[in-house]
């Protein structure tokens, strides 16, 4: 792991950030927050840090210490399941589909309305929360059956099934709510840790 990214200043062009936003997708809180609060524990010798792989699991550990506002804002920075606007190039890699003859990877319309459709339900669910999970190799669809598994959806391939206002959120901050946050920050971590080895880095 590079020194610069303990010697640099923690401003939004450092070294330190643009690590950050390579592993963990960039957002607003990961300038602001996490990368300024990092610089001094990086700097610290209780807390050494020579690879990526402790550098994502120290901003883990941190982040996990931010109340939950500042949780749900982080995890806010990556992109929702079946997305194709606007994603970082690690982020349309593990947006995983299912590979056609020629090699593209193409997900099926009804299967990315649906995604979209889950996302909508999850969201109603999980006020202020959006889906992230590990894909790990999973196909669009497999993810699709992922999140109407977490909401207690049976499988469909329905744009617009269940109503949306058919959704009872849950309470924000609550032990659901919680419980779900806190595994989406988890996830977060092991999708840096996935991107380390897709780059060739430890």
């Amino acid at each position: 792991m590079s020194n610069a990214l303990h010697q640099s200043p923690s401003g939004p062009d450092s070294a330190l950030s643009n690590a950050l936003s390579i592993l963990f997708e960039p957002s607003p809180v990961l300038h602001t927050k996490l990368a300024p609060e990092l610089h001094p524990l990086l700097q610290s010798s209780s807390k050494p840090v020579s690879t990526y792989a402790e550098l994502i699991d120290l901003a883990v550990e941190h982040i996990y210490t931010w109340d939950q506002d500042s949780q749900a804002r982080f995890i806010s920075g990556h992109p929702r399941i079946g997305e194709n606007k606007n994603l970082s190039k690690l982020s349309a890699q593990e947006q995983n589909a299912t590979p056609s003859p020629g090699g593209a990877r193409v997900t099926p319309p009804e299967v990315l309305a649906r995604l979209a459709h889950l996302n909508a339900c999850y969201e109603k669910r999980y006020p202020g929360l959006i889906y992230i999970v590990f894909v790990n190799g999973r196909t669009r669809a497999a993810v699709a059956e992922l999140i109407e598994s977490q909401l207690g959806l049976e499988h469909s391939l329905s744009p617009d099934s269940p109503v949306l206002d058919s959704i009872q959120p849950v309470q924000v901050g609550g032990e659901e709510w919680a419980s779900e946050l806190n595994r989406a920050v988890g996830d977060v971590g092991l999708i840096a840790k996935s991107r380390l080895k897709t780059m060739g880095l430890n």
